[in-house]
């Protein structure tokens, strides 16, 4: 340690921390907070902090809390003044009781370290026990705190600096019981049990800051008109360009700035209590945070039913001549408001638990923490660089070498050496190619972009070895069925997830249906059925299977919190009086408590306006879809979301219930193409959205951000969003050459709109009972294999050996097997590998650099990519300037540029096709 940390007698007289509020419980929000301005302008010193703690203690907090770093100990961050007064104050007992309920709540919590769980085991067990350390006598004095409570005050000496015990990382060694059990019971009492949380959040809050202000809409309206303007321009292009999350808020942040140097210092009376304050002083992070949730609403993408719309307008697909622009209106806003009216009456088990981390969201909250919180300088590891200055390096960095993969050297972000050394091997490129085959590769990409494909450094590590090992089970699954030619998938490339005929070529939807796209049987039956390739019928399969299976399996997990959470909102709907916080008494939780609630009549409201628009949709305009649709959406929805969002908000993994809508509807309601696009438009947009906008809560519940602010940015958002992007897409349409033609020079071929409607086609038109039923029966037979697979995965989880099943994630391992058609390994292997190094080992080696430097660096790199590709495509794609060599057509080359079946139909196929013969025809 510093030696100008020991300057400070700890028998000096401290100053009274008066900004800090002691209510002398943690389950009281005025105990959890402070007077921010007052504690940042009279920063105490370690001497004036912990009197009843010896300095050795204090060394040891420092290191627990990755302070120890500090170049300075003269003036402490607020965080750890804040815990030192929350040590002092609380009672062992209390400590104790703290951490048996917490050893109780997250016994097969995953995202719990297993050493923290141990220690607080060990913690509790030494108190019940009666242990003490040998030495206890000898180094221990007693003193009397403010309570009257006797607690230990030195049982640990400087010599403890050399044991194996290393707080940083929390490692179960006991040397010094009362000081240790007062520490873990305050971080999960007053911060959170999770160290990538306490790596993003304060311990405390001050309902004091502004947030909602003037400068917030301003900025919020401007770059949410933006970038739905970026992103719904370019959804359509192939590769699409998004304006991402990160890269908004790296511009909001001068935004607010400006808006602050500029803005007059006026406060404008509208009516009786409301004032608007145009410039209430600096620009807060409070302030950023609900700027960031204004503009995340059309962040890296846009909303799903532009698709439908697209398909519909469009002349190359369905051309609904009566798709006029109130139909797009009615259409977009009831999909869109649906979702916002479900989020807020599911956050009950998807917002409020400790256990919703909500890994994707955390990367955010870093950086605009980085970004307007000033840092206390640190030597963490020889690293003394400032998060700020972090972030902006990662980020050039990012920018300038996405250059290279993207456009001067594309055969790095595609890095299929192996299927270079050979390639007219086609048994190699099936196996390793990037681009036609099954990815096996240990050195697949060099680009960024391609190694953030499964959020390596934001989503714990357990996701990643349970997604691969899925994969593995996949990649193994599809070579079988290739070689074996099952289903005739031998005919047809490996990994493709177009459609086929029976001569292995393109399938065609539009060779299938007459002029008004509906189904034409004659047509048909010259054509036949489409074929799935063999990573297609694993794809479906395992969609098939993991629907039943995640139903069944989150319930026999989790059915205490979604009864408690479900018994919440049926009282919460009776008596509407009631605090939807009850029962939660987390620490941010309990914050959360000082600003008013967002009432579950509003959203109750919003879903209900909803529901009259869509109703509107399908009575006043032809769109051939009974009201009855609806409901079943709002119903499947509603069944489904609360399992799909409790997985999501605790591992980071999500799947959409597109493809059970589309089976269902198909069978429900055959040969209508149009009816199933528009119920699957509401059925996969609820929820998207409605965990989109659960992320949006989740980071005001984390950064405390009043819910009736976000409530209302939210609402606003959506709004704004909404009528741009339908502004800009029916421009597209007319106001592009060529638009969705394959040839299109501008690569806006629409691939997401042309899979959009092979789906409504397929599943709508020919119906699932003919593709299915006759030529895939054994894919029915997933749901059951999923139903009953959950139940051993249960036991196990449950009862088998802890250690060993604690991070088993069988869902993810499912859903490993949705990556493939067209992805495939060598999209996600890289990211195993930068999981492996920073979410295991810098994570659990050097957690201190881990907590201050990871997520700034994961949204470092992925900012720099997004706005590289932004400014790539207008210099030097927009109008083409290619660049043929070696190192960009390379990738293209052999058969994993071409894969093909490695059968042919015409030669060894009777009658020159395969399937079922002309004139049996399913």
């Amino acid at each position: 340690m510093s030696s100008e940390k020991n300057v400070h007698s700890v028998h000096e007289t401290a100053a009274p921390i008066t900004s800090l509020h002691s209510a002398g419980s943690h389950l009281q929000r005025e105990d959890h907070e402070v007077n921010l301005d007052a504690v940042l302008s009279n920063p105490l010193s370690i001497g004036e902090v912990g009197t009843t703690l010896t300095d050795a203690q204090k060394d040891y907090v420092l290191k627990r809390l990755h302070f120890d770093a500090l170049t300075s100990f003269t003036e402490l961050p607020p965080e750890c003044t804040f815990i030192f007064e929350k040590i002092e104050q609380m009672s062992t007992q209390e400590a104790v009781e703290i951490l048996k309920d917490a050893i109780e709540e997250h016994e097969y919590d995953v995202n719990v370290q297993e050493h923290d769980l141990d220690l607080w085991k060990e913690l509790v067990d030494y108190n019940a026990h009666g242990f003490h350390h040998p030495d206890d006598e000898k180094k221990s004095e007693s003193s009397i705190d403010e309570k009257g409570h006797q607690v230990k005050v030195s049982t640990l000496s400087h010599d403890a600096e050399t044991s194996s015990n290393d707080p940083s990382t929390g490692r179960p060694e006991i040397v010094d019981w009362d000081l240790q059990v007062r520490l873990e019971a305050v971080l999960v009492a007053y911060w959170s049990p999770y160290p990538e949380v306490r790596a993003v959040t304060l311990p405390f809050d001050d309902p004091s800051i502004p947030v909602e202000t003037f400068r917030v809409y301003l900025i919020g309206i401007i770059w949410t008109a933006i970038g739905a303007v970026i992103n719904q321009f370019f959804t359509e292009r192939q590769p699409a360009i998004t304006l991402a999350v990160a890269v908004v808020q790296v511009f909001l942040y001068p935004s607010g700035l400006l808006c602050e140097w500029i803005l007059p210092k006026w406060k404008i009376k509208l009516w009786k209590n409301w004032v608007i304050d145009l410039n209430p002083g600096p620009y807060t992070y409070k302030e950023q945070m609900l700027a960031t949730i204004f503009c995340s609403v059309s962040g890296g993408g846009t909303s799903y039913v532009s698709y439908n719309i697209l398909m519909q307008k469009s002349e190359l697909f369905y051309d609904n001549k009566w798709v006029d622009f109130g139909y797009q209106v009615l259409l977009i806003l009831s999909t869109n408001f649906l979702g916002i009216g479900l989020a807020g009456l599911i956050r009950k088990f998807a917002v409020y638990p400790v256990q919703a981390v909500w890994p994707s969201i955390l990367p955010n909250i870093a950086l605009n923490k980085a970004l307007l919180t000033k840092a206390k300088k640190q030597n963490i590891n020889g690293w003394k660089i400032s998060g700020y200055n972090f972030f902006f390096i990662v980020f050039a960095a990012s920018f300038l070498y996405f250059w290279v993969p993207d456009y001067l050297f594309q055969a790095l972000s595609n890095f299929s050496w192996l299927a270079w050394i050979k390639p007219d091997n086609q048994n190699l490129a099936v196996v390793t190619g990037f681009i036609g085959g099954l990815g096996l590769n240990p050195i697949p990409t060099f680009d960024w972009n391609m190694i953030s494909q499964n959020a390596p450094l934001e989503v714990p590590f357990y996701n990643q070895t349970n997604m691969i090992f899925g994969m593995f089970i996949g990649f193994f699954a599809i070579l079988g069925i290739w070689y074996s030619n099952y289903k005739w998938t031998g005919y047809m490339p490996i990994n493709s997830n177009a459609l086929f005929t029976n001569t292995g070529e393109s399938y065609s939807v539009r060779a299938v249906v007459n002029e008004n796209s509906l189904f034409d049987n004659e047509k048909y039956q010259e054509i036949g059925p489409p074929f799935y390739t063999a990573a297609n019928l694993v794809v479906y399969g395992a969609f098939f299977a993991i629907y039943p299976f995640h139903f069944v399996y989150e319930f026999g997990m989790q059915y205490k919190q979604m009864w408690h959470a479900l018994k919440g909102l049926g009282s919460a709907l009776k008596d509407w009086r009631k605090s939807t916080y009850e029962g939660f008494n987390d620490p941010h939780s309990v914050m959360m408590r000082a600003y008013p609630e967002v009432p579950e009549w509003a959203y109750l409201c919003i879903l209900v306006i909803s529901i009259v628009l869509a109703i509107l949709c399908v009575k006043v305009y032809p769109a051939e879809t009974p009201v009855w649709g609806i409901f079943f959406a709002l119903g499947i929805n509603f069944v489904f979301l609360i399992p799909l969002t409790t997985v999501y908000a605790r591992t980071g993994f999500s799947f959409g219930l597109n493809v059970l809508v589309e089976l269902i509807v198909g069978y429900a309601i055959p040969g209508n193409g149009l009816a199933l696009s528009f119920i699957k438009a509401l059925g996969y947009n609820i929820d998207g959205q409605a965990q989109n906008f659960i992320n949006d809560l989740k980071q005001g519940h984390y950064t405390k951000l009043p819910p009736r602010a976000t409530y209302r940015v939210q609402l606003l958002s959506i709004f704004v969003a909404s009528f741009i992007q339908l502004a800009i897409l029916n421009f597209q349409i007319t106001g592009i050459k060529n638009y969705c033609q394959l040839d299109n020079t501008q690569k806006f071929t629409c691939p997401n709109t042309r899979t959009f409607y092979s789906a409504s086609v397929l599943w709508g038109v020919i119906g699932p009972k003919k593709v299915f039923g006759h030529l895939y029966p054994i894919l029915q037979w997933c749901f059951l294999i999923g139903f009953l697979l959950a139940f051993p995965c249960i036991a196990l989880k449950r009862w088998g050996p802890k250690k060993l099943v604690k991070t088993f994630e069988p869902a993810i391992i499912i859903g490993g097997m949705l990556n493939y058609a067209p992805y495939n390994l060598s999209y996600y292997i890289p990211g195993v590998y930068a999981s492996l190094a920073f979410m295991w080992y810098i994570k659990g080696k050097y957690e201190a650099w881990w907590q201050k430097y990871n997520y700034l660096l994961s949204t470092g790199l992925s900012a720099g990519v997004a706005f590289s590709s932004i400014i790539i495509f207008f210099a030097v794609m927009y109008h083409e300037k290619d660049i043929n060599w070696w190192g960009n057509t390379v990738v293209y080359t052999g058969y994993d540029g071409n894969m093909v079946g490695r059968l042919n139909a015409t030669e060894s196929a009777p009658d020159g096709y395969f399937g079922p013969r002309k004139g049996h025809f399913p």
